[in-house]
């Protein structure tokens, strides 16, 4: 939860302990549940003190009404400093081959800090599902995106197609080989797919416990992606 939602369909972020407690018993109706599992901060909060979040969060678990709380979109920074008020155990950050950048501060933080990470958007918007040529021309939200126009866009996915071999090797569709090589990072695990139908879920059931070799592995990498990002100096620019 974020955002508080008006009547006229505007919005505005409200982490406060009102709408916190508001928000989730409003799941719980609608999802018809007593208890969530997962409770989602999906962005940071600049207003509301961390205290006051936490406490609100806190108060939850101890009525029952969620077993675990985390956080989404956070930067490193912002989760270590929401950490020392409260108990978040699980972060949500993107992460795709294609875009890895969490690895060169959250990752590892969440290594080290034996924090949950359950990752979305590993298949790029669904450019590495191998789905597509670099011919198409998208309508929806990706269509302003640069990974998916002109020379950019046909570089990617010709790219994810020259993974069609290794994925043979292994036995699995390109899609799978791409999430299987996601899911092999130490500090991941659980990634969110985006599916459609019931084949999909059966597609990416398939890349469950794949373990690729070494060698392989990188090949992944080293075709759709930069590798392992540079780290970060002290004003946050690659070096």
């Amino acid at each position: 939860m974020f955002n508080h939602f008006k009547a006229d369909g505007s919005r505005y972020p409200d982490l406060s302990a009102e709408h916190i407690a508001e928000r989730c018993e409003l799941s719980l109706q609608r999802m018809g549940i007593e208890t969530i599992d997962l409770y989602f901060l999906h962005l940071f909060d600049p207003l509301t003190p961390f205290a006051e979040i936490a406490g609100a969060l806190e108060k939850l678990k101890e009525q029952g009404k969620i077993k675990a709380f985390g956080l989404s979109n956070h930067s490193v920074e912002q989760c270590r400093s929401q950490r020392r008020f409260a108990s978040y155990t699980v972060v949500q950050p993107p992460y795709s081959l294609i875009d890895p950048d969490g690895e060169a501060d959250m990752l590892p933080y969440c290594q080290s800090e034996n924090i949950g990470v359950m990752i979305y958007s590993p298949m790029h918007k669904g450019l590495l599902t191998g789905k597509y040529t670099g011919e198409e021309t998208l309508t929806d939200f990706r269509s302003n995106h640069p990974d998916f126009q002109g020379e950019r866009f046909q570089e990617l996915c010709a790219k994810v197609q020259s993974l069609r071999p290794l994925a043979d090797k292994y036995d699995l569709t390109i899609y799978q080989l791409v999430l299987a090589t996601t899911l092999m990072h130490p500090a991941i695990q659980v990634a969110i797919c985006g599916i459609k139908t019931p084949k999909q879920i059966e597609e990416a059931v398939g890349a469950v416990g794949k373990v690729l070799t070494r060698e392989d592995y990188f090949a992944v990498r080293n075709t759709v992606g930069p590798g392992s990002p540079k780290p970060k100096d002290a004003s946050g620019t690659r070096k």
